[in-house]
């Protein structure tokens, strides 16, 4: 098995680890609302998937 024979500097490790960040999710536009929202999935603003409501939206009644 393959030993490292010095011992790699913190500068090495994190110039091999800059890559190794989150990518930022991407965005699509509800054509419903107009609000952003994750693709392949319902709407959170309106409910609404691929032209359909799947979610109904509540009402609230101020009595």
């Amino acid at each position: 098995m393959a030993v490292p024979k010095r011992r790699s500097s913190k500068t090495r490790g994190r110039k091999r680890r800059t890559h190794e960040k989150a990518a930022r999710p991407s965005l699509s536009v509800c054509p419903s609302c107009g609000e952003a929202k994750l693709p392949h999935r319902m709407c959170p603003h309106c409910g609404t998937y691929n032209g359909r409501e799947i979610v109904a939206e509540e009402k609230k009644d101020n009595e």
